[in-house]
């Protein structure tokens, strides 16, 4: 065979070898039997008193003019920031989260019952404040303060936490925990080793709602400072983790 023929034969046999280890090699690892895995989900919860109270409050006042309405919110507003600022509440915890100017009507039906064109009774001014009140102690007494001078709608409380941090982390603990006891429990039941952990994937942490009142009417007589009942907060950690089985 002439030389340069024997030299291509040698390179083609060489590009075919090449080509053709990878594939065997990819063959032979996807031959392999994978590995046996169990993957379970577990919960945690851990509870902790309220450090702070997030309070919707709004003034609603009416008159014949859009301006009368106006000046007396405005008013009965500021005599609540004046009060809140002056028993500790810091400007960054108050915040007007809503502001309305809407006209008043009646409509009227005539002697046969028929509906009239609408009549313009006045105009109503709303002007809503949000307070986060981190001494709980002084809660039910602003809350009849508040009352008191002017505001007459709202009262929602939600109770939370400034810093949850810890209790997040003892739930995620609690979480992982319980999903390697049912891990436990299952490869026991099967009659499996449980091996080493693959991997971890959390869930998400959630708090439930929080306990809440609604503050009462100013008309209401407010001999003493509001009761409060503050409770615990819950929060809840989720976690999927996948082990590997061993016989």
């Amino acid at each position: 065979m002439p030389l340069t023929k024997t030299r291509d034969f040698v390179l083609a046999a060489l590009v075919s070898a090449t080509f053709f280890v990878p594939a065997a090699a990819a063959f032979a690892e996807d031959a392999k039997p994978r590995e046996a895995v169990i993957t379970v989900t577990g919960e945690g919860h851990a509870a902790i008193a309220p450090d702070m109270a997030v309070v919707t409050l709004a003034v609603v006042q009416q008159a014949k003019t859009a301006q009368d309405a106006l000046d007396q919110n405005n008013k009965a507003m500021g005599a609540v920031l004046a009060t809140l600022k002056d028993s500790g509440i810091a400007e960054r915890d108050l915040q007007t989260s809503g502001f309305s100017i809407q006209p008043q009507y009646t409509y009227p039906n005539d002697k046969d019952g028929h509906t009239q064109p609408p009549v313009l009774n006045g105009y109503q001014v709303s002007n809503g404040l949000t307070v986060r009140v981190r001494d709980l102690s002084k809660l039910g007494g602003l809350l009849d303060q508040a009352i008191k001078l002017g505001v007459n709608q709202g009262g929602d409380i939600q109770f939370t936490n400034d810093k949850p941090d810890a209790v997040l982390e003892d739930a995620r603990k609690k979480a992982v925990a319980d999903a390697a006891a049912k891990a436990k429990t299952l490869t026991d039941a099967a009659g499996v080793k449980l091996g080493r952990v693959i991997a971890i994937h959390e869930g998400g942490i959630a708090a439930p709602p929080q306990p809440y009142m609604r503050a009462m009417s100013a008309a209401a007589p407010m001999d003493k400072a509001v009761p409060v009942a503050t409770g615990e907060n819950e929060y809840n950690a989720s976690v999927s983790i996948t082990y590997a089985i061993q016989p």
